[in-house]
This record gives C-alpha cells, structure tokens and sequence, in this order.
C-alpha cells in the first residue's frame, strides 16, 4: 500500500475542520498558524489528519513560527508523515515570504535608524541557522539602493573579504552602507572579530568618502546596535 493511501486526507475531515474550504469562505487572514501549515502538508500520517500534524509540528516549537522557519528539509522529514515533497514546500513557503521582503526595495526604503536596519535584515537573517553577511547600500538620503549578500559561514562564524565590500559599495555608487549579520545563538553582543571586521571596513571606505553608518547583529527577535552604542 503506498504512503498516501495511508494517511487522513484533507477531504475526510468534518467540513468545519478543513481548512482550504474555510480559506475560501472566511479569507486566509481567519485561519490560524495550524490550518495554514496544514493545507501545505496537505495530509497527515495513519493517525494524526493534517491540522493534526501541523498542530504538533507546531507544539515541538512553542508555536513560534520563526523557529519553525529554521528548521531544515531534513529536520521536518523526522515528524511522522513528513516526506521530502512536504517539507520542501514547507521550506518553499517560508523563503517565499522571505523573499516578498526583497520587494521592498523597489520603494525606495528609507533607513533613518538602527530600528530600521533590524526591520530590514530581521526577516532575512533571524531565523537563519548559520552566519550571513550583508550590506545594505544606501544614497545620500538613505534611501536603499541594494541589498547584497557578502558571505556564508558556520555556526559562529563566517569570513568577510574587505575587498568585496568596497567592489560592491563602489559599483553601486553608494554614499552610505549599513553592514549585517546575524548571530544564530542568539547572543547579541559582538565578538572582538566583529568588532575588528568593522573598523576595518570603515577605515577602508574612508578612501571612497563613503560613510559606514552602522553594523548591526541580528539575534532572535532582537539586535545590537554599534551606532547605537557608540562602538563604530
């Protein structure tokens, strides 16, 4: 017998109970997190139906979307009833949210504070399980020209070319940057790295007359601020 055949399919579900037919009704706006998940599941395992599934997935995680965000196609493939189809939609849907961040940009975004940079990078970094490290280049009214990732590392860690930076900022005519990345243990406060890293990029935009306005560290729903704490 083939593993759909097995599992409670979104149609045997008690008509108040399915969620794609309570989207249509009511507007995706009235389903919760669990019902959401669900009809991207799609189907549950041989005892647990869809909103079944996705409301324990969901318990694993405090019911924090953000960590579900992080978790790998191999880690939604331990959850019973999760195969790779399933998770890689899952993964699929969360990036596209990420994604309809990059959008933004388009408008012209104005980044007048370091709260502004956090709302920027807080959806493309938080839930990330390793480093990244980006640039966010701005005119001579802060308004964002680009966003460009510089690198990918580990756990606690990822290696900065000082010489790409300055490619990337003078390429796009850049009159002030913020630079970012993200901390995946959640300890906000730099390391002598981070604070090395920094003052070497901002003597090396000196030469261009290009202002480093800020690094900021993104955490788990939180930021640290060099600007801020007057460390730039």
């Amino acid at each position: 017998m083939s593993e759909e055949t097995t599992h409670l399919s979104l149609k045997e579900l008690a008509e108040d109970d399915r969620p794609r037919e309570k989207l249509l009704a009511l507007g995706k706006q009235n389903l919760s997190d669990a019902e959401l998940l669900a009809i991207i599941l799609g189907s549950g395992n041989k005892t647990q139906t869809a909103v079944q599934l996705a409301q324990f997935i969901l318990s694993q995680h405090k019911f924090n979307i953000n960590e579900l965000a992080k978790l790998s196609v191999n880690d939604l493939k331990k959850y019973k009833g999760v195969g790779t189809v399933k998770a890689i939609n899952i993964a699929a849907a969360f990036e596209l949210g990420r994604r309809r961040n990059d959008c933004d940009v388009n408008e012209k975004i104005s980044i007048q504070t370091s709260n502004d940079a956090y709302k920027f990078f807080n959806a493309r970094l938080s839930d990330l399980p390793h480093e990244e490290f980006w640039l966010l280049i701005l005119n001579i009214r802060k308004q964002v020209i680009k966003h460009e990732f510089i690198s990918k590392g580990g756990i606690s860690g990822t290696v900065v070319d000082v010489r790409l930076i300055c490619k990337a900022v003078i390429e796009n005519n850049a009159s002030a940057v913020i630079i970012a990345h993200n901390h995946p243990s959640g300890n906000l406060m730099p390391s002598q790295e981070d604070k090395t890293i920094t003052q070497k990029i901002k003597q090396a935009f000196l030469v261009f007359d290009i202002k480093l306005i800020d690094h900021i560290i993104i955490g788990d729903r939180a930021y640290f601020s060099f600007a801020d704490e007057n460390i730039l």
